[in-house]
């Protein structure tokens, strides 16, 4: 299935980086969709899809660092927070949903601690404790030059043969990186903790029942620390049987869980 020809994007340049820009006009409250460590904005097809049949204003962009946007010499959630501001600033975007993943959460968390969001949509992530003890030693070699792995198209190959059919769907339209920079952006996010910073706007943390990487225990953990003003209205979703790309694999939950607050 070809990727939306709307999530092509466009390239805006902000002082030191250019930025790989997907947006589409529509009603408001848009949809604001941030990716995680090694994604891009097409991870996020199958909402884009769903929702601009609706006629609902989205926007998706690659992270600095990955995809086709431009890189920094070092890299950080709070410059991550900075360049979504000025994306939402220059779309005149305001209190939007945030639908975020894995490492887009904190960012989407940072943004929200500074400003009125309608809802954040949280999906295997959250506040700390985002980083396996596997993953530093993992990420590192691939920095280095594991990378060049992925070019080899039998690589790419071998990932969708063993992908169930939702995920080989996925895989088809989000090639894995195989230059080093999303690898190195990665590092920017180890050692995160934001469990003591509030924020004012509801929250669906929606986990997959056997992701290794963010398992639903993290995600009730997270909701009962949870501090801020509406927590009656925030809630937790596990989804069975699904591993941490959701948003690909059940994507029917992601998008319930947009709609409840359109």
């Amino acid at each position: 299935m070809a990727t939306p020809a709307s999530l092509d994007g466009t390239l805006i340049r902000f002082n030191k980086v250019a930025l790989k820009v997907a947006h589409s006009p529509g009603k408001s409250p848009a949809i604001v969709f941030i990716h995680g460590g090694l994604g891009s904005r097409t991870n996020w097809c199958l909402q884009w899809d769903y929702f601009q049949a609706l006629g609902q204003e989205m926007l998706a962009y690659d992270l600095a660092g990955h995809g086709e946007s431009g890189r920094y010499r070092r890299y950080s959630v709070g410059r991550h927070q900075r360049d979504l501001n000025r994306l939402l600033h220059h779309f005149k975007i305001h209190q939007p949903i945030l639908c975020c993943h894995s490492y887009g959460v904190p960012i989407g968390l940072e943004w929200a601690k500074r400003h009125h969001a309608r809802a954040l949509i949280a999906i295997g992530g959250g506040t700390h404790n985002l980083t396996p003890w596997w993953e530093i030693p993992v990420i590192k070699f691939f920095a280095l030059g594991g990378h060049h792995l992925y070019r080899w198209q039998f690589v790419q190959a071998l990932l969708q043969s063993i992908s169930n059919e939702q995920l080989a769907e996925f895989y088809s339209r989000n090639s894995i990186p195989t230059d080093a920079h999303p690898f190195e952006a990665i590092e920017g996010f180890w050692g995160y903790d934001a469990q003591h910073h509030p924020i004012s706007c509801p929250v669906t943390v929606i986990t997959g029942g056997d992701d290794p990487m963010f398992p639903p225990a993290m995600g009730h953990e997270w909701l009962a620390n949870l501090l801020h003003v509406q927590s009656e209205h925030s809630s937790h979703i596990t989804v069975p049987n699904v591993g941490h790309l959701v948003m690909a694999e059940a994507p029917e939950v992601v998008q319930n869980a947009i709609t409840k607050w359109l």
